[in-house]
């Protein structure tokens, strides 16, 4: 059986101390065998602020004279200068300093009473906006809301295949890299087509492809790609005609499946239905993997395989205005549309989706090209699935869910066989998985809030009838409450877009950045830190009471919500974390609550 490539060419007391003791022992678990930390960058990568760890920042007194730090410089071993010409009043000073010098040096430079502060340099943006040039050409990511997913996750340790023509990865024989994948990371492949371990393009397509998913982003070069923090696999299933078959495919598949692949994208489609595929594609789901295919080039409805097929996220294509493109199959199969260009309507090129890519006659040549079809379409929802996976999903269930219930409706209405559940939105997948930071409805916080007063009826009814009578939350108690599970709200209705309008304990995320929940901030010890100092004033305990109920709401709906932890060794250990911690908040609040009335 055959199958084609679907692209047409041309995106306290004793209760204190007892709950110090659980967290403590919570705090053990989460960590053993955890080693240290992931550095910005890896898993855990930081999505609002990164930390250049080569250049240190000391802040001194106002006023410090440069002859000053110039003397104190020496003896640091470190060379320090004004970092502007305000530096003179500011005192702000820049050095270079080795990695490994770095937390040594900030101990010794913070020692010195000269120093207001140190620390490592960070950069900030509010909305991540590339520097490849030719950016503003492509209409497809800003269609899908890229720019804010990125703020979030970029994909980081994700591995997805793309099982096509190849990929121009790699510099072998008549072979050559294409520029703007250079820096990209790959993982092993396989060509099926001449059974080697070299899966080179030699047609173009699985390249432009791979390039939608992953292009080498914000590096001055060309244009940007959907995951670019992700992982290419490539596998090289169709030919230099742009033909493969049925055994080469499903083989492909499960080769992926079996070394470390998530999402599998599959820019492919033919008209008969193959049991062996068939069977592929349930292999890798099970396996944890989202198979992401192509519904088709044609124009008609009837979706292709491997698409059609139970288990597979079958795509169709829209133009620039969102319309189904001219050339896109549909049908009762489709799950999602995405932008896949549609020059033949337009008759525009810039209609199209723009990567880089080979010239198919001469592989060792690169282009930077506009392609239009279903192909083209279906990488946007495979790299929106890497940052699903980035962002902490658990598998293809949750993965599929967040990418339905987050595609744009506003142009599709409800699920039709034309658009399935909408037209791709990648800040919309990730506020419906609930990953830390993603903005969610106004009416979804109030059910935070709703659920921390149904929490603190349940802690109240719980205290002795007299403990009760003399409980009269105030002012504090609601403010604090509505604090913690509401953020600052309305920042946004401001014009002011930050992570401090989410519910308190994200505002570690805000500060500190990561895809994944601060376990600090997501943990009962800002609650215990803030009751040892507070707890002995009778007029901060209402305030104390509705900030740990508050917590308690949004650990425990963490955990509910399928929320994950950084720095947990195991995935699975991100719910016990939030269970645990949320109870103890919740503890820490019916102790506050039952001292109401005593001085």
């Amino acid at each position: 059986m055959a199958f084609r490539h679907a692209g047409v060419r041309s995106p306290m007391g004793p209760f204190l101390l007892s709950s110090l003791v659980v967290l403590a022992a919570v705090i053990a678990l989460g960590t053993c065998g955890s080693g240290t930390p992931p550095a910005p960058g890896e898993a855990d990568q930081t999505a609002l602020v990164d930390a250049d760890l080569t250049q240190l920042v000391v802040d001194f007194k106002d006023g410090t004279t440069k002859a000053l730090f110039d003397a104190l410089e020496v003896g640091w071993g470190i060379d320090l200068e004004f970092n502007s010409v305000e530096g003179v009043r500011s005192g702000i000073t820049l050095a270079r300093v080795e990695p490994s010098r770095l937390e040594a040096l900030l101990r010794l430079v913070r020692a010195d009473p000269n120093v207001e502060a140190a620390e490592p340099l960070f950069s900030y943006w509010a909305s991540f906006t590339p520097n490849d040039p030719q950016f503003g050409r492509q209409w497809n990511l800003e269609m899908a809301r890229m720019r804010e997913a990125w703020d979030l996750t970029r994909g980081a340790g994700v591995i997805v295949a793309v099982i096509d023509t190849g990929i121009a990865y790699e510099d072998h024989g008549e072979f050559r890299l294409v520029p703007d994948l250079k820096g990209a990371k790959f993982a092993p492949g396989y060509d099926f087509v001449n059974d080697d371990e070299h899966a080179n393009d030699d047609h173009g397509h699985g390249t432009h492809v791979a390039g939608t998913i992953a292009q080498r982003t914000h590096n001055g070069e060309g244009v940007a790609g959907v995951a670019f923090e992700a992982t290419l696999m490539p596998l090289k299933v169709l030919d230099a005609n742009g033909t493969g078959s049925s055994a080469d495919i499903a083989d492909a598949i499960r080769w992926a499946a079996d070394h470390g692949a998530k999402v599998l994208n599959l820019s492919l489609g033919g008209g008969g239905r193959s049991e062996v595929l068939e069977a592929a594609v349930d292999y890798a789901r099970k396996k944890g993997a989202v198979v992401v295919c192509a519904a088709g080039n044609g124009g008609r409805g009837v979706v292709e395989y491997p698409a059609a097929y139970p288990g597979a996220v079958a795509v169709s294509a829209v133009a620039p205005d969102g319309k189904l493109a001219s050339y896109s199959s549909w049908g009762k199969e489709v799950d999602l549309a995405a932008p896949g260009g549609d020059i033949r309507r337009s008759g525009k090129q810039e209609d199209g989706i723009l990567q880089n890519t080979i010239v198919r006659e001469e592989p060792a040549r690169s282009v930077y090209a506009y392609f239009q079809g279903t192909s083209m379409a279906t990488p946007h929802v495979a790299g929106v699935a890497a940052l699903l996976f980035g962002a902490g999903a658990s598998g293809p269930d949750e993965v599929e869910k967040a990418l339905f219930e987050g595609a744009d409706r506003s142009k599709t209405g409800a699920w039709n066989d034309k658009y399935g559940h909408g037209i791709l939105d990648a800040k919309g997948a990730l506020e419906a998985l609930g990953a830390p930071g993603a903005k969610r409805p106004f009416w979804k916080k109030l059910l935070t809030l709703l659920w921390a007063l149904l929490l603190w009826a349940i802690a109240r009814v719980t205290l002795p009838r007299s403990a009760r009578r003399a409980l009269r939350p105030g002012a504090g108690f609601f403010g604090a409450l509505a604090l913690t599970t509401l953020g600052l709200f309305f920042l946004p209705w401001l014009g002011v877009h930050s992570g401090f309008d989410s519910p308190l304990p994200h505002w570690g995320n805000a500060l500190f950045g990561g895809a994944k929940a601060n376990p600090i901030f997501y943990s009962a010890i800002i609650p215990i830190l803030l009751c040892m100092v507070g707890f002995r004033r009778a007029g901060l305990r209402g305030l104390l009471a509705g900030l740990t109920v508050g917590f308690a709401a949004v650990l425990l709906a963490g955990a509910l919500a399928g929320t994950s932890v950084a720095w947990m060794p195991l995935g699975a250990l991100s719910r016990p974390w939030l269970v645990v911690n949320g109870l103890v908040s919740l503890l820490l609040a019916r102790a506050l609550m039952s001292q109401a009335g005593a001085r």
